[in-house]
């Protein structure tokens, strides 16, 4: 089982001095309106509803946190969260690119993104979802520039492969690496960004982000941890273990 189907809903913000007071790490989620990623964050979370998609793409500007331990999701839905042993934090971003936004709001969105992914320390890295068929649109570029001088990761989710074929889908993920492998730092270096294809509908890259996710988290790092402290080759009980039923 996944740490990732721990996750649960955590708080909403709208404004930076209402973010969360942890320290744990965060992973943020960001995308265009329509790129598929509240479904992508639902179904690496094995919940239906976890991740909102608004019936007016581009509307909701509010950041979501969704919690990864502190609390025993398939048992005990209504538990409370123990904000102590919340290990890490998924971070929803406002979807952008729709049109029908006010100019008002876009200014909002672009100072709460602008600040959040920019100058959030605990943020640890950053998973942008694109459309395979529209990737790097203009926005998207501006999201990957702006998060770049961090130097932390990005990892792009090409969705919705299932709309291409065999040698669109090669094409796309080649020329992506591409554009990635073309932002290099002053020192001529590359950016630690990297780039992987993705469909709900066919289960495609499931495993694989799951895995990057995790890794960029550091959750992997924390059990080997844990079982140096333990001094034994098992991992110590969490909160997945005997759960028999999965997250709904």
């Amino acid at each position: 089982m996944s740490k990732l189907w721990q996750a649960r809903f955590f708080t909403t913000v709208n404004q930076l001095r209402d973010l969360p007071k942890t320290q744990v790490p965060e992973i943020a989620f960001a995308g265009r309106s329509n790129a598929g990623k509240s479904t992508a964050i639902n179904i690496l979370t094995n919940q239906k509803g976890l991740a909102f998609a608004s019936k007016t793409p581009g509307r909701t500007q509010h950041i979501n946190f969704f919690s990864i331990g502190g609390a025993h999701v398939a048992m005990h839905r209504k538990d409370p969260t123990k904000v102590e042993e919340i290990r890490a934090l998924l971070v929803d971003l406002p979807g952008y690119g729709y049109a029908e936004v006010s100019g008002d709001a876009k200014l909002h969105w672009q100072k709460l993104l602008g600040d959040y992914v920019q100058r959030r320390d605990q943020l640890a890295a950053l998973v942008l979802i694109m459309d395979s068929r529209r990737p790097f649109t203009d926005l998207d570029v501006q999201m990957l520039e702006w998060f770049a001088p961090t130097g932390k990761p990005i990892h792009c989710i090409l969705t919705k492969v299932d709309k291409l074929n065999r040698n669109e889908s090669v094409n796309v993920l080649r020329q992506a690496k591409q554009i990635l492998d073309s932002y290099v730092d002053e020192d001529g270096e590359g950016f630690p960004f990297t780039v992987q294809l993705f469909s709900a509908l066919k289960r495609v890259g499931i495993d694989e982000a799951n895995d990057k996710i995790i890794e960029l988290l550091g959750l992997n790092e924390e059990d080997d941890a844990q079982q140096e402290n333990t001094g034994d080759d098992t991992a110590a009980p969490g909160p997945d273990d005997d759960q028999s039923g999965q997250a709904d």
